[in-house]
């Protein structure tokens, strides 16, 4: 393999040949470090909630189960890429060396906490051991090492955060950088799912479109109504399972007069809400997957068979500049603080 691939670490991909890393089967995780790279002592994963929540179906909810699967997935495929879900999450450890030749855009030195800004899918991981799983937020306190790329961007630590608050937001920060670029104000605006990412999204949503257009959530428990209505960012909360499309589709038909929305963001982490997106979506509207268990095929020939003209957009965790916008959105939100601060309290 030639040098320039180094950058993307091709030399770790293991099989098959000729892959990167984030698409190959297994990838090597040993010591020592390339020269292009950087050496991360970690401290806590934060699995994408896909993935997790994966997880949690197949272990009946035991965090040693859970445990268990990770431990598998990584001593076998040398990174923590789900192979049901295809999918990772984040990290947050210390630089604890740097390559001669890395040259990577981490603004960090060694002895620097940093959150990677790249999926645990394409990392190579190695864990010594798992000291605690949090099944109630997707968090996995760990002792390993991980090993960065020169490709790959990370964040250091905000002094404002907690560590483990700063992972939770800096795992979804793409979701409300790409809500920025989409939401104008005017439109209505939808999204499926309220969860972390779900809320960022419409809390950045309320942020552009100020008192013009319309947000609208769609949950699946009344109990989430209660909660997040509290917040004040959307106009209309829709009890609706987002696995039923046609049901999604008539209540966001019935609250718009026919016009449907403007922007549908789709924030579940469960199969099968692709079709609930795309019909609550107007002609030449945009239906944005900010979910790991979309299905392409699902969406695609979806739409087609619908006869829905709607852009499908495949969420990308990164935007120049995410990690600062998203913090910022909450820095200016004393609600968001406060569960941010609250449900991420340790580290």
């Amino acid at each position: 393999m030639g040098n320039a691939g180094r950058r993307y670490g091709t030399h770790r991909v293991i099989e098959p040949a000729g892959a990167l890393p984030q698409a190959a089967w297994k990838v090597n995780n040993t010591l020592p470090i390339d020269p292009t790279e950087m050496l991360i002592e970690v401290e806590m994963l934060n699995i994408d909630a896909a993935s997790f929540t994966q997880m949690k179906e197949a272990s009946g909810g035991d965090p040693e189960g859970i445990a268990r699967i990770i431990m598998d997935t990584v001593e076998t495929r040398g990174k923590q890429h789900n192979p049901v879900t295809g999918s990772g999450g984040m990290l947050v450890g210390t630089v604890a060396m740097k390559g001669s030749e890395y040259d990577g855009p981490i603004d960090a030195t060694v002895g620097d906490r940093i959150a990677t800004l790249v999926s645990l899918s394409l990392t190579p991981l190695k864990i010594r051991q798992i000291r605690k799983v949090f099944i109630d937020r997707d968090q996995v306190e760990i002792e390993g090492h991980a090993i960065l790329f020169s490709s790959g961007i990370g964040e250091r630590l905000p002094d404002d955060f907690s560590r483990d608050a700063a992972l939770a937001a800096l795992d979804v920060a793409g979701a409300p950088a790409q809500v920025y670029r989409l939401v104008r104000p005017g439109m209505d605006i939808g999204i499926i799912g309220t969860g972390k990412s779900g809320l960022l999204c419409a809390a950045a949503a309320r942020k552009v479109l100020g008192k013009s257009g319309r947000v609208f959530g769609v949950v699946h428990q009344q109990s989430i109504i209660d909660d997040v209505s509290r917040y004040g960012y959307f106009d209309e909360l829709i009890l609706a399972d987002a696995t039923s499309p046609v049901d999604v589709f008539e209540k966001i038909d019935a609250l718009t007069g026919g016009r449907l929305l403007d922007v549908t963001i789709n924030t579940t982490n469960v199969k099968s809400t692709e079709m609930s997106t795309v019909l609550s979506t107007r002609d030449e509207g945009v239906a944005y997957f900010f979910n790991m268990a979309t299905s392409f095929t699902a969406a695609a020939l979806g739409a087609e068979g619908a006869g829905k003209d709607v852009t499908l957009l495949i969420g990308n965790g990164y935007a120049p500049g995410h990690a600062r916008a998203t913090l910022d959105l909450i820095r200016s939100d004393d609600k968001l603080m406060s569960l941010f601060g609250a449900k991420y309290s340790n580290g």
